[in-house]
């Protein structure tokens, strides 16, 4: 639900912008575009930060006061008089939500086993396409709603942040900050539930900053990688999130109906993302090949938008649908992170890397939509074709460094795992100094 109602922030503005808010804010040509980019200034902002305070504070609490933050933003978009007013709120949205990604790869990484965390990951992401639906369904009803007091797009932002408002005291009630401290578990099932993620081998939260763990995280070849992964899922994203209705009206369909066929975008993420959750966590060490593969769909989506004549507009539209699976790999990659990466300076340093380059990737995404190439955007595509195959050679080469480095450390220290794995987490070792630390591909 958290979830979902946050990516329902960040689409916000491509359902108000099916409607009167280019022309009354006055966002024609590369405004809108910066207007769109500017969310992830904010975000790329305070990406670190957040993780830092996240590996500081009490998580559900901090994240909880998060969600209240964004939602009095998400409702003062409707007093945004101007382009620079849009500007502001933008940059603000973007930072107070630059929080709820890694809050919930932590929590997540706090409750559950290395198995049984890409199929919770890819759940928790699928309701984007959630999200996606119930913002296409709310736009167009609201599209019907006409009154001489608040606009259409002003409507959009006030329900979706009055949402966002009443969720936020739903976390903070409900959500614990650990296995310790779960009102809903026994003393018991708590002693249980924190030793069920001993052999995780990341060992538990602590809120000491060790420079030396930051410092290798830096230099580590498989967070390098994954910074890749991250910056062309965002490039990706930046470009879909907020030109999608901007690339179907271009195939011929008007505002009311270009919200309406963005819904089955929504229904292909919710079912294609927890499937490649559920194979990630049913094969062993498939992770990198499954990201690799879920990246051929949309490429060859991107491709047909590139190729087929105007003409044919119902096939522009299927192929536009596909560019919303890059939710796939973005998970897949924060699984990669949470299971592979361990120290808890050096998980919240990789994490805080990984979400600069995905904040960086989203602003380039959204401004390689020139608005002199509508509608069929081909410096746009090109882009995002490029960063896509990108990601499957990252994540093969990804795959081959860690299995090499798994038959290093088998063939110096023996198998790993067990006891010595568990003690090393505990100890907080990075998985760099840990011998018995064996990598997830």
């Amino acid at each position: 639900m958290t979830y979902m109602i946050q990516f329902l922030d960040k689409l916000s503005l491509n359902y108000a912008n099916a409607y009167d808010l280019t022309p009354d804010l006055g966002l024609e040509g590369q405004r809108y575009s910066w207007v769109a980019a500017i969310f992830n200034f904010g975000y790329l902002f305070w990406a670190l930060p957040a993780n830092y305070l996240i590996q500081r504070l009490p998580v559900s609490k901090y994240t909880g006061t998060m969600i209240l933050t964004w939602s009095i933003l998400l409702c003062c978009h409707v007093a945004a008089k101007n382009y620079a007013g849009m500007l502001a709120l933008r940059f603000l949205l973007g930072m107070f939500e630059a929080s709820i990604s890694p809050a919930i790869m932590n929590i997540v990484s706090m409750f559950y086993t290395r198995s049984e965390q890409p199929v919770r990951m890819c759940i928790f992401l699928a309701f984007n396409g959630m999200a996606t639906m119930v913002g296409a369904l709310l736009g167009y009803g609201l599209g019907h709603a006409h009154s001489a007091h608040i606009k259409t797009w002003q409507l959009i932002f006030l329900v979706i942040g009055l949402v966002n408002f009443v969720w936020s005291w739903v976390f903070l009630w409900v959500m614990p900050d650990s296995p310790s401290t779960a009102k809903f578990l026994t003393h018991k099932q708590r002693i249980v539930a924190i030793d069920r993620i001993a052999g995780n081998m990341i060992g538990v939260k602590t809120k000491q900053f060790d420079m030396h763990q930051a410092v290798e995280a830096l230099l580590d070849v498989k967070v390098h990688c994954l910074m890749l992964i991250g910056l062309g899922c965002g490039v990706v994203n930046g470009g879909v999130s907020n030109f999608a209705s901007s690339l179907i009206r271009g195939f011929g369909f008007s505002g009311i109906y270009a919200t309406l066929l963005q819904l089955p975008t929504g229904a292909i993420e919710f079912v294609v993302v927890p499937l490649c959750g559920l194979a990630a966590g049913y094969f062993k060490n498939t992770r990198c090949l499954i990201l690799a593969f879920i990246c051929l769909p949309p490429l060859g989506g991107l491709l047909g938008i590139r190729l087929t004549p105007l003409s044919q507009r119902w096939t522009l539209v299927g192929c536009t649908w596909l560019q919303y699976i890059i939710g796939a790999p973005v998970i897949l990659s924060w699984n990669l992170l949470t299971t592979n990466i361990a120290g808890h300076t050096k998980r919240s340093t990789a994490n805080g890397l990984w979400f600069v380059f995905y904040a960086a990737g989203n602003i380039a995404g959204a401004n390689i939509f020139f608005a002199r190439e509508k509608p069929r955007y081909f410096s746009a595509l090109t882009g995002l074709i490029v960063c896509y195959c990108g990601m499957v050679v990252v994540a093969g080469f990804l795959a081959f460094w860690m299995w090499m480095e798994n038959k290093r450390r088998d063939q110096k220290w023996g198998s790993g795992g067990g006891e010595e794995a568990v003690e090393d987490g505990f100890s907080n070792k990075t998985d760099g100094e840990a011998k018995y630390f064996r990598y997830a591909l």
